[in-house]
């Protein structure tokens, strides 16, 4: 310090932190206004960046009052240099975090678009996270004056250890990322393994895929144990599928007119119902003479697969009632049994046939 400190330094430091202080409350007033601005565009790209620089903006017009604060007062060289070193890491530090919630942000934000979902891929926005974070603390250490070479170097050998202890959970990590970088699966995707669980994807995290059934309870699926079973995706190539739904009549019908009659029912159903394809081309395809009645199958589709049961209860509901206007049998298996009673077998005190009244061997006997 060159001299004592007297009250027009105090004065000048106070102004310039409450300086700061201002400018950082109409920078945050004028952030609010364009975040109600963004907020009316398509990309939320830009409602990420203007919330976080509202975090921000305040903090560092306060760090920046408080250096010319700083700068105004009598201190050493040695001072000086460690309050300006640890405001600088302070701002490097806030930087860091807005920087973090901006990426992660905008990670997310993509994944939205890409997915069509509310949920997202939460993995490559936790790794994109930690990687922002670890890169800002470095550099701030580095600013106050640590050396981060030993840092690093510990952190391999560390690394290491860690590795070999979590193979397990590294193993899903990898997983993970896999899967959503080959796009095996994304969140929003209907998927079945083989083992009979299937339903909506709702997550990939760094440990496991979270999937919701249809009946709304979640299944926690390791990342490891899906990327090594067979599984069928529904949602691609393409969300939209085409269902098969079996149908049979009488023999005495006339099949011209019953698939004239169910062409007509599917193409009601495809355009009135939610989930219907109103573009997809109907078709029946007659295949099996049953017992009792002639089979066919009816193609319907549908816009994503939990539509099918919406879909099939609908058509099968007008499908009936227009049968039954049209005079169309739907019949059900019958069998017919035949009893056959046989004559039944004389008893031993019965005279047999030939030694009944009025028989040649009665009389013959009777004569001797």
């Amino acid at each position: 310090m060159n001299r004592d400190l007297v009250l027009h330094d105090w004065v000048t430091a106070s102004i310039a932190v409450a300086a700061g202080a201002v400018v950082g409350l109409l920078l945050r007033a004028l952030l609010q206004w364009l975040g109600k601005h963004a907020s009316r565009t398509r990309w939320s790209g830009d409602d990420i960046i203007v919330d976080a620089l509202r975090t921000l903006a305040p903090w560092a017009s306060l760090i920046a009052g408080a250096a010319v604060a700083a700068s105004t007062l009598p201190l050493t060289t040695r001072v000086a240099g460690i309050v300006n070193d640890s405001l600088s890491a302070l701002l490097i530090l806030i930087a860091t975090l807005t920087a973090a919630r901006v990426v992660a942000g905008l990670v997310r934000s993509v994944a939205q678009s890409r997915t069509g979902v509310a949920a997202s891929a939460t993995i490559f926005v936790n790794i994109t996270r930690i990687v922002v974070l670890t890169m800002g603390v470095l550099v701030a250490l580095e600013t106050v004056g640590v050396s981060i070479a030993p840092l690093l170097t510990a952190l391999g050998v560390g690394g290491l250890a860690v590795a070999l202890a979590l193979q397990g959970t590294l193993a899903d990590l990898f997983a993970g990322v896999h899967i959503l970088a080959s796009k095996t699966v994304q969140p929003g995707d209907y998927i079945r393994l083989s083992g009979g669980e299937e339903g909506y994807v709702v997550d990939v995290n760094w440990r496991n895929t979270v999937v919701r059934n249809l009946s709304n309870n979640l299944v926690i699926i390791p990342n490891g144990r899906l990327a090594r079973t067979n599984m069928t995706n529904y949602t691609h190539p393409e969300q939209k599928l085409s269902i098969l739904v079996q149908v049979g009549v009488g023999y005495e019908s006339d099949l011209e007119h019953v698939e004239q009659v169910t062409l007509d029912v599917v193409d009601s159903v495809m355009t009135d119902i939610n989930g219907g394809v109103p573009d997809h081309e109907a078709a029946v395809r007659f295949h099996t003479f049953g017992d009792s009645r002639i089979n066919f199958t009816v193609i319907l589709g549908v816009g994503e697969f939990s539509d099918q049961f919406r879909i099939k209860h609908e058509f099968i509901k007008r499908l009936h009632q227009r049968y039954r206007a049209e005079g169309i049998s739907i019949p059900a298996p019958t069998r017919t049994v035949s009893l056959h009673q046989d004559e039944p077998r004389p008893t031993p005190s019965s005279p047999l046939p030939h030694q009944r009244e009025g028989s040649p061997a009665t009389l013959a006997d009777s004569g001797r």
